[in-house]
C-alpha cells in the first residue's frame, strides 16, 4: 500500500505544482488503485507514474470546486481507449451531490461515449460508503463553504503468520495439514498426536488506517476522521500565523493541520494543497512550522510516493 501525489497545489496549476490528485495504490492488496480528487491535468500526471487508468477502479471526490474535479471527464474518457480491444472494468465514483450531473453533461456535450459503466454513489456525513475486499471507507463532512468531505479508509486486520520454526520438530510435510494449522484448526498427525493450530499461528496484524481530507477550515470533525490514522493527508493552504485568512477562505494552516494530527493521535502527517505563493524552496520552513506541534510531518511534492507498511503483530480482536 502506498499513496502517490499527482497534484499538491491549491486553486490553479503552477509550474512547480499541479492541482489536487491523490492515488491510494492497493494493487498489492486487492489489485486496485483508488483516486481521491481528479484536478485538471491528472491524467497527464499519471503518465509519469507506473499507475495505468485501467487499474483505477474507484474515485472519491471530496468536493465540487474546479481544482478537484476538472480533470474527471478527461480521465474517464481516456480510460475507454487505454486497454486496446479489452473493455475496461466498470468504475465506482463516490462524491457529493452534483458530480454525476457534471460528468454526464460534460460527456454529453463533448459527444463522448464510454465503453464501460459508471456507478455513482452520493455520499453523506458519517456514512460508511464502502465495505468490501477487506476495506471500509467512511465519509465525514468538513467545513469549506460548500460540502467538502474527508475519507477514512480502514483495512481489516491480517491473519497471523504460521510459526514454521515452532513446527519443525513435528516434521510436517508441505500440504493440507499446514493449511489447516494456518487457519487455526486442530489436526491429528500420523502418530496420533493432536496439534492445535492456534498454538502455531502468530498474532494478528492490525490493518492500516489512512485518512484523506478535503479542503476545510479547522474543525473537530477532522480529528474524528483521523483518530489513530497511520497516515493523515491534510491541506495546508496557508502558513502558520495566517489563521484569520485561512478561516475567511475556509482553509487551514500548517500549524492547524499539525494540531489536528496531534489531537487525533495520527502516526504521520502529509501536508498538501499549498498555495501557489509557496515555492519548493519554502517547503523546509513550512515543514518546520508544522513539526513544532507534530514532529512526523512531511510537505509532499508532485509525484512523491509514500509507503504505508504493515504494522507489527498486535492483540487484535
Amino acid at each position: 500500500m502506498n499513496i502517490e501525489f499527482f497534484g499538491t497545489g491549491a486553486g490553479l496549476p503552477a509550474k512547480h505544482r499541479n492541482v489536487t490528485g491523490i492515488a491510494l495504490n492497493l494493487v498489492a492488496e486487492i489489485n486496485e488503485v483508488w483516486l481521491f480528487d481528479v484536478g485538471e491535468g491528472t491524467q497527464r500526471q499519471l503518465l509519469h507514474s507506473q499507475i495505468r487508468p485501467r487499474k483505477i477502479s474507484k474515485i472519491f471526490i471530496t468536493h465540487l470546486h474546479g481544482d478537484h474535479i476538472f480533470g474527471l471527464p478527461g480521465l474517464l474518457s481516456s480510460r475507454s481507449f487505454q486497454n486496446g480491444d479489452d473493455k475496461p472494468e466498470d468504475m465506482d465514483i463516490y462524491a457529493p451531490k452534483g458530480v454525476e450531473e457534471f460528468v454526464r453533461m460534460s460527456l454529453k456535450i463533448s459527444r463522448t461515449r464510454l465503453n464501460y459503466h459508471i456507478r455513482y454513489h452520493e455520499i453523506n456525513d458519517g456514512e460508511m460508503i464502502l465495505n468490501q475486499n477487506g476495506f471500509q471507507v467512511t465519509a465525514t463532512l468538513l467545513q469549506h463553504g460548500i460540502d467538502s468531505y474527508g475519507f477514512r479508509v480502514v483495512e481489516e486486520s491480517h491473519e497471523g503468520e504460521l510459526l514454521i520454526e515452532k513446527l519443525k520438530p513435528y516434521n510436517i510435510p508441505t500440504g493440507p495439514l499446514l493449511g489447516k494449522l494456518k487457519r487455526g484448526e486442530r489436526v491429528q498427525l500420523e502418530d496420533g498426536r493432536i496439534l492445535d493450530g492456534k498454538d502455531f499461528v502468530g498474532e494478528r496484524k492490525p490493518g492500516r488506517v489512512v485518512t484523506i481530507l478535503g479542503d476545510t477550515k479547522f474543525t473537530e470533525k477532522s480529528i474524528q476522521a483521523a483518530v489513530g490514522a497511520d497516515v493523515l493527508v491534510h491541506e495546508a493552504t496557508y502558513e502558520a500565523g495566517q489563521e484569520k485568512m485561512a478561516a475567511a477562505h475556509f482553509h487551514s494552516t500548517t500549524g492547524q493541520a499539525a494540531k489536528i494530527a496531534k489531537l487525533a493521535g495520527a502516526k504521520k502527517l502529509l501536508l498538501t494543497h499549498l498555495s501557489a505563493r509557496y515555492m519548493i524552496h519554502d517547503h523546509s520552513e513550512l515543514q518546520k512550522q508544522a513539526a513544532k506541534t507534530f514532529s512526523n510531518t512531511r510537505i509532499v511534492k508532485d509525484f512523491d510516493v509514500i509507503e504505508i507498511p504493515l504494522k507489527k503483530g498486535d492483540n487484535v480482536e
